[in-house]
């Protein structure tokens, strides 16, 4: 048998398009090693979509060097890097790179090195490394590696070797992270790592890997068109704008002022100032009723149906400020949206915009200052990303859920500095807890909590708090754990799978138990979540 010494760029271009069809052959699998019992695990489907995006890259390649095959995987990744999990693979992939830059041959000491300066890189880019997932992995991988590498020329042995030790390490994640010992799972990304040393392995070995189904990479990051871009009359072509400083009277007061003058309304605020966003066709009108509380400022009033937006940048009017919000659901866009956000891109729980996706959001702003709203933990390290992959002044504001993201938004205040308004929104975060009410996807067991497929579950502040058999018991259960005597405003965004009527009779009956808090009821549109529960 002949032994491979030695690997060609043509060779480990192969290497890639295997990892990456054996990622995606097994997707399901691995978001099936969610955490949570939950229907948005999607580890699988952002290591998957990382790696297609890679070896997309190795297309436009003119010549197949090591070099130059390795810096086209890295660029790949590292812009459609999606999730924690995608973002890690693409900075082990940068590190590899980095190693090999100029090179024109691999061997195993090589790959070995290249593959230690990956976990490095890999490290050094998540700010409180965890043990027991890909990390570790990865980690205990390049260690074998550097002993067999001393051991072995040959790359069908060497790969077989450090393919072991990726598995037991990955067998052993469930005893060094506690939370996938409850959950009775290894860690998931770990998982997509093992997939990808077997494509690696299986090219070795003369086995060509094709996809069971066609390649799902979709740009699935798109930002969601506004109104103003539809090309149809408006009813209420005005989009109306304004903050009132030391109003006389309350944000609902001015809200019931104006029913009836136009739609997407939002009047938010407290007792030192208002804002107002209307879309009407009696502006005027809006205005009157506004100077009733007190003195307005920062007016704005723009013809929708003359605004032509556009997406390159040097034909945008540079602004101070430029808002970036991530969001799930067509009511949540449009709250969004009426709450100042400019681009808003589609994404979040069950899928997670790529760092390509945020950097266009971020190119198509013609602004000085840039803040993103991740509205998602597992959005957080991609636009971490983007941000240093642009030129621009860009806050990352480390919002975790779209309560959170909201929450920020209302703290903003166009007369402040841009890192004032950093500050204020990152303290605006700690001001309102989520809860989230969904199903379970699988039989376990999870803090105490006993789960069977089909539960309802709430999920309080990211960890489980109850289960049951009834969608709003189990979510009133939740706002009662949640909400204290500090609690003063209870908002509920009801997503796709509950009626309005649903909606509404749920909100009825917190009012009434709860009658120190004022409860609000809006679409959000959300798939999966029955609930979005905002408690503030």
């Amino acid at each position: 048998m002949n032994k491979c010494k030695s690997l060609n760029g043509s060779t480990l271009k192969r290497m890639f398009i295997n990892a990456a069809n054996t990622l995606d052959n097994n997707r399901d699998i691995i978001d099936s090693l969610n955490v949570f019992p939950v229907p948005d695990g999607d580890t699988g489907t952002n290591m998957s979509l990382t790696m297609l995006s890679a070896v997309q890259e190795l297309g436009h390649l003119k010549h197949e060097d090591i070099g130059q095959v390795t810096e086209a995987i890295a660029n790949g990744s590292l812009m459609g890097a999606r999730g924690n999990s995608g973002v890690i693979l693409s900075q082990l992939f940068r590190g590899f790179a980095a190693k090999l830059k100029g090179c024109k041959s691999l061997d195993t000491t090589a790959f070995t090195d290249a593959l230690a300066e990956g976990v490095d890189t890999a490290y050094k880019a998540v700010m409180k490394p965890t043990e027991g997932t890909i990390l570790t992995v990865a980690r205990e991988t390049a260690n074998r590696a550097k002993e067999i590498c001393r051991e072995t020329e040959d790359f069908e042995e060497f790969l077989e070797e450090i393919l072991k030790q990726s598995t037991a390490t990955l067998e052993k994640t469930p005893q060094m992270l506690k939370v996938l010992a409850q959950a009775g799972v290894v860690d998931a990304g770990g998982k997509g790592f093992v997939y990808i040393l077997l494509g690696f392995l299986k090219t070795i070995k003369g086995e060509e890997i094709e996809l069971n189904g066609q390649n799902r990479l979709q740009p699935v990051g798109d930002t969601i068109p506004s109104q103003q871009d539809e090309e149809k009359e408006l009813e209420f072509p005005y989009c109306t704008e304004f903050i009132i400083k030391r109003p006389t009277r309350t944000a609902e007061q001015l809200k019931k002022a104006l029913l009836g003058i136009g739609d997407s309304t939002l009047v938010v605020g407290d007792q030192n100032i208002i804002k107002v966003h209307i879309h009407t066709n009696k502006p005027n009108r809006v205005l009157e009723e506004g100077l009733k509380l007190g003195q307005l400022s920062k007016i704005k009033i723009d013809n929708m149906s003359e605004q032509h937006r556009t997406t390159i940048e040097n034909e945008i009017e540079q602004k101070e400020f430029g808002i970036i919000g991530v969001a799930m659901g067509d009511g949540f866009s449009d709250l969004f949206r009426d709450l100042g956000v400019d681009e808003v891109i589609e994404g979040g729980q069950t899928m997670n915009p790529s760092t390509q996706d945020i950097i266009k959001a971020i190119n198509a702003l013609g602004a000085k200052n840039i803040f993103i709203l991740p509205n998602n933990s597992n959005v957080i390290l991609a636009a971490n990303q983007a941000s240093e992959l642009t030129e621009k002044k860009v806050f990352v504001v480390p919002s975790k859920s779209m309560p959170q993201g909201i929450s920020a938004m209302i703290a903003f205040n166009v007369m402040r500095t841009a890192q004032e308004n950093f500050e204020d929104m990152v303290k605006a975060l700690e001001t309102v807890k989520t809860g989230q009410i969904t199903y379970a996807v699988r039989n376990s067991v999870f803090d105490g909590i006993e789960m069977n497929e089909g539960d309802i579950i709430g999920i309080a502040e990211g960890r489980i708090n109850n289960k049951g058999e009834d969608v709003d018991k189990v979510a009133f259960e939740l706002v009662s754990s949640l909400a204290d005597e500090t609690s003063d405003v209870i908002t509920i965004f009801y997503g796709q799978q509950v009626t309005d009527d649903q909606a509404n009779a749920f909100a009825r009956r917190l009012q009434e138990e709860m009658q120190d808090c004022e409860v609000e009821v809006h679409y959000g549109g959300q798939p999966v979540y029955y609930y979005v529960i905002s408690i503030e």
